[in-house]
């Protein structure tokens, strides 16, 4: 169990055990002592699809919580452990002081409608959706017009593997397609969205493309830029990099530079050598500015820890009240060679902390202003409180 003052995090190992379920969540609740459950989010292995309705029910009777959402994926996370094993339950309380956390379900029938929560008190959302049914893409860009720059964190929910099939969770209810979201207001989400990769060689302006077609980089044929790239790096990052090149593009042209955590990083889906043109998994447009990027396991580890490094700034002396992280069913040890690598990163440098979270099938989070559906990614999202002075009371 890992648990905070404010939060309190674990993993049941096991499978249906009605008594042992009951004294697992009651030990949860008592983590938190005498503070009241704000939310509960839960991550349960695929073997409980045909018990979900009755694990949810016995999870808000005994760990007393008031709202409860989550979703199924084999891979889950808790504390800092990530357990790739296909089994088991990652259960996290959240006490929430000042917040106000609003949920809506996603219908597939109306996935463009959106609740009428108070656009200017949010403050971040938490979007849990079923991604085989479920015109995700759609979602986000209809949700995004209603809530322009409220940042949206999260992931898609995943099954067995060879099953299309998942499973939302809303309370008592189990969601086998559509999704949930949450919505905070008096509560600071801040978060990260580390893509696995690095940035090599120079920026670069697209001067002409159409639709995902990117033809000329700088006046100059696109293949070209990116074989000059690759010759200009030294033996061994041409060793990392062989079929691990990416396209970076930058979302907020306003800034004066560019870093890790600035680029919306998408896949080279296809090139032409007689036209040298570029296909990208995204519509670029003429004028941005594009920048390679090398993805592997150390560019992967140098990013997230620099990331983390940024958000531990930003937190400053707040509260941690708790973190959810959503990774990419890509990394963990199938990159990394290793268990643990991102949760226990971000233990490590965060501070010791709950947090719950799950391994999926794409992720949310924001890159500039705007929040985008990731593959290969890991989101994180700490629910922090107010900024604090030296001053202040500990």
């Amino acid at each position: 169990m890992n648990e905070t003052p404010f939060s309190v995090a674990g993993r049941w190992p096991g499978g249906w055990d009605e008594d042992g379920l009951r004294e697992w969540a009651e030990g949860l609740r008592r983590g938190l002592g005498s503070r009241p459950v704000s939310l509960g989010l839960v991550f349960v292995a695929p073997e409980y699809f045909d018990r979900a309705e009755a694990l949810l029910e016995l999870l808000r009777v005994h760990a007393q919580v008031p709202l409860l959402a989550g979703c199924s994926s084999p891979g889950l996370v808790a504390g800092g452990r990530e357990h790739e094993d296909g089994r088991g339950i990652a259960l996290a309380l959240y006490s929430l002081p000042g917040a106000t956390v609003r949920a809506h379900v996603v219908d597939t029938e109306a996935a463009g409608q959106t609740p009428d929560w108070p656009a200017d008190s949010l403050t971040g959302c938490l979007a849990l959706l079923e991604p085989f049914h479920t015109d995700v893409e759609g979602w986000l860009e209809s949700w995004q017009a209603r809530f322009p720059g409220v940042p949206v964190y999260g992931g898609l929910a995943a099954g067995p593997s060879v099953e299309a099939r998942a499973q939302v969770y809303l309370d008592g209810r189990v969601l086998p397609q559509g999704g949930v979201v949450l919505g905070f207001s008096g509560v600071r989400l801040l978060g990260l969205v580390a893509q696995g990769c690095t940035p090599v060689g120079d920026e670069w302006t697209i001067t002409r493309v159409e639709g995902n077609v990117i033809h000329r980089i700088g006046n100059r044929p696109a293949i070209t830029v990116l074989e000059e790239t690759f010759e200009q790096l030294h033996d061994a990052l041409k060793r990392r990099s062989r079929g691990n090149f990416f396209a970076g593009l930058v979302v907020d042209e306003y800034q004066d530079e560019h870093h890790r955590g600035d680029f919306l990083v998408r896949n080279l889906v296809g090139a032409d050598p007689e036209t040298g043109a570029l296909a990208v998994a995204a519509v670029p447009r003429a004028g941005q500015t594009l920048q390679f990027q090398l993805r592997d396991a150390a560019s992967a580890d140098e990013e997230v820890r620099a990331l983390l490094g940024r958000l531990r700034d930003r937190i400053g002396r707040a509260h941690i009240y708790g973190s959810c992280l959503c990774l990419c069913n890509g990394r963990g040890s199938a990159l990394f060679g290793e268990p643990d690598h991102d949760a226990a990163l971000v233990q490590q440098i965060l501070g010791p902390h709950a947090v719950a979270g799950f391994f999926g099938n794409g992720e949310f989070g924001p890159v500039g202003s705007r929040s985008f559906l990731h593959g290969y990614t890991a989101a994180l999202v700490v629910f922090a409180g107010p900024p604090r002075s030296e001053t202040d009371e500990l």
